[in-house]
């Protein structure tokens, strides 16, 4: 019954937000009433520049997040490189997307098809492919090497700027300014920061405050040899908070971003719902191989085979379509509908 009133309290904040609930979406293999696999999707993936080719004033001296100050003289060939794509992602979403000419492989929206990767690893950058693209500017951060290539571009005289690797709701802000900064195009970064607040408040006022709080947690999952219980500084306890619920391994004790999962650790967090990387989920075998994990069975969550999922490069991203994120997630978690 809880979990129902929190439901329908969401549904009414959610009809009203018509600009962020037309770029989302939700698809449910179960009961609406809070049961069954979730998929949150974002409609549209690709950034919303801010502008159109603005024009970058150039040269700009910044303070790399590794302490280096960077001098940056051109940005038409852009080289973007992280875990998460979200370097990528604000390029793009500041109106440079036509300069991109290498990103990561987490960069995996329809508009970056394009862009060479330069992770051919998945996280392992490749010193000769960027110099094949003779790039202008390097953005990088420490979620992604290894270091020697990242020192290799500066040897050969390419400016790279590294950025903070922390990926939280509090930091977007900060990280679309420095990445704007560094671009030399700060009027664009104040737009596309006041934007995207206004899109993660709104976001925020889809959330029910009523009835308790649910307990979520967030699995890590790579095939049955890598799962993961996610806990405080995982990036998805962050997420959890601002959706008005209590991240349950933080909450069962953990100290830990990431533990391995055992029955214990989730009988103990009790979760009422399991927040997963599409991907993971997936190569899990969906539902019915998540139940196989130890001690699953024996939650509220796997009772009901509770599982809310999105796609890997975009939960986890914390970039300018963090609020379009953040209404997604909070449609399916409180207002799935049937497919």
């Amino acid at each position: 019954m809880r979990k129902l009133t929190r439901v329908l309290a969401a549904s009414t904040a959610i009809a009203s937000l018509v600009g962020l609930t037309a770029c989302t979406s939700a698809t449910t293999t179960g009961d609406t009433d809070q049961q069954g696999r979730t998929t949150a999707v974002v409609a549209n993936p690709d950034p919303r520049p801010i502008a159109e080719n603005p024009s970058p004033q150039l040269p700009v001296t910044v303070r790399s997040f590794d302490g280096a100050d960077v001098t940056v003289t051109d940005v038409s060939r852009i080289v973007t490189a992280d875990r998460y794509g979200t370097l990528t992602q604000t390029v793009f979403s500041l109106g440079l997307g036509d300069n991109v000419v290498g990103r990561d492989t987490a960069s995996a929206f329809p508009a970056a098809q394009h862009v060479p990767s330069i992770t051919p690893g998945g996280v392992s950058l490749s010193a000769e492919a960027i110099l094949d693209l003779a790039p202008t500017v390097v953005l990088t951060d420490t979620s992604i090497g290894p270091k020697a290539v990242q020192d290799q571009l500066r040897a050969a005289g390419i400016p790279v700027v590294f950025f903070d690797p922390a990926r939280t709701l509090d930091g977007v802000p900060d990280q679309i300014t420095a990445v704007a900064d560094a671009l030399g195009v700060p009027q664009q970064g104040a737009e596309l920061v006041a934007r995207t607040q206004s899109e993660i408040d709104a976001a925020k006022a889809t959330v029910p405050t009523d009835g308790d709080p649910l307990k979520i947690a967030f699995l890590y999952m790579r095939g049955s040899s890598i799962t993961m219980l996610g806990g405080p500084g995982s990036g998805a306890d962050s997420i959890i908070d601002t959706l008005g619920a209590v991240d349950a391994g933080t909450a069962s004790g953990l100290t830990s971003e990431f533990v391995p999962i055992t029955s214990e650790a989730m009988i103990a967090s009790a979760p009422d719902v399991l927040l997963m990387m599409t991907g993971g989920l997936d190569s899990i075998g969906g539902v019915d191989g998540v139940e196989k994990i130890p001690g699953i069975a024996q939650t509220p969550a796997g009772q009901n085979r509770r599982v809310v999922d999105m796609a890997d490069g975009i939960l986890l991203s914390f970039g300018p379509n963090t609020g379009e994120v953040l209404t997604a997630l909070s449609t399916a978690i409180y207002h799935p509908t049937a497919e």
